[in-house]
């Protein structure tokens, strides 16, 4: 066997430096780029640019690699060149071993700054204050629906939506020791606690649940004490080195969570974007109807319709809409002229690239 690996293994030794060298001629040509920007003050991350890379390179993909897998090679590159340029500060809800944290790497790669944060509340402010270049907020669940707090968060902020990643969401039930002996109390998330509560009644109905602010958080507090238990993502037991009792006891398989990032910076068409807006209109019999006729009308498709009550003024009703396209595409621009027409309030929230 050894003979047989051994052509092998100087040929993959060959293809690692031709590697190196290309990876080195790239990082080369990024510093250049740089400093282009530099001159002009444009900003070092551009989504719409990095999502038609790899676009690019999915279509392109020859095998055996998967697409995905050869994605997530490329989003590395790029966002280690990027860092020869700038290192970017990210916020999220932390602490570290969270999903926000896991959609964070998602959308930068690994080669950023993490800026983990106790709540939502406190990545917004983050973004907004510019001590974070950027933001990562949970904005909807495939099980439970909106995620309430971000979708109030984003009706007043000063800042935009400039991308968005979905992720699986796959939750286990860890402790210290990996097993159930002396535990009393199950915390997670109030998200992950819904998630989870099928299984939960059937395995473990009379241990009591307790919301906390993040299933990062519920595994460092059973971390700390074995009368916990904590739902959480194995990046977050591994960190705080808890063992696993049951894996993937969400109640759905499909369960995904959607985050968006949120930022200064108004993205360009990428060519498959989504446009985020937030609307009402007086408390008037079709006066939803009304209001959405020229999404219909110019040809817009709808992606997303989700109403939320209003706290001030004189509405009942704040509606969060989805819409393919960019507000710079003809057809979306048209539309968006006839809605803020119609409308009571209007506010675009952002254009950004479809998630991968």
């Amino acid at each position: 066997m050894t003979d047989k690996l051994k052509p092998l293994r100087q040929q993959i030794d060959e293809i690692d430096a031709q590697i190196l060298e290309l990876l080195s001629r790239r990082g080369r040509v990024a510093q250049e780029v740089g400093h282009v920007k530099a001159e002009t003050n444009a900003p070092v991350f551009r989504p719409e640019r990095e999502a038609q890379v790899l676009r690019g390179v999915a279509d392109r993909n020859p095998g055996p690699l998967k697409n995905g897998d050869v994605q997530t090679i490329f989003r590395e590159i790029m966002s280690a060149c990027r860092a020869l340029e700038k290192r970017v500060t990210v916020a999220y809800l932390g602490p570290a071993g969270t999903f926000s944290e896991e959609a964070v790497y998602k959308q930068f790669g690994s080669a950023i700054e993490g800026m983990p944060c106790a709540s939502i509340d406190e990545v917004f402010r983050a973004t907004e204050a510019g001590t974070a270049d950027f933001g990562v907020v949970p904005v909807e669940n495939s099980s439970e629906g909106a995620i309430n707090r971000t979708l109030d968060l984003l009706l007043g902020t000063t800042t935009v939506i400039s991308g968005e990643v979905s992720i699986p969401v796959h939750h286990s039930l860890m402790t210290r020791t990996g097993t159930m002996e002396g535990v009393t109390v199950v915390c997670a998330h109030s998200q992950a606690l819904a998630q989870c509560q099928v299984w939960l009644n059937l395995h473990h109905p009379d241990i009591e649940r307790r919301a906390v602010a993040s299933n990062a958080e519920a595994a460092r507090m059973a971390s700390q004490d074995p009368s916990i238990a904590a739902i959480a993502s194995e990046m977050a037991g591994e960190q705080y080195k808890l063992g696993v009792v049951e894996a993937h006891i969400q109640d759905d398989p499909h369960n995904r969570t959607r985050f968006v990032v949120i930022g200064k910076l108004h993205t360009n068409p990428s060519g498959r974007d989504h446009t985020s807006l937030v609307l009402a209109v007086p408390n008037k019999a079709g006066a939803v109807y009304d209001l959405l006729a020229p999404v219909a009308k110019h040809g817009v498709s709808m992606t997303r319709f989700e109403s939320r009550p209003a706290r001030i003024g004189t509405w009942e009703y704040y509606f969060y809409v989805d819409v393919e396209g960019h507000v710079q595409d003809a057809n979306v621009a048209r539309a968006l002229e006839e809605l803020k027409q119609n409308a009571a309030f209007f506010k675009v929230l952002g254009s950004y690239p479809v998630s991968l």
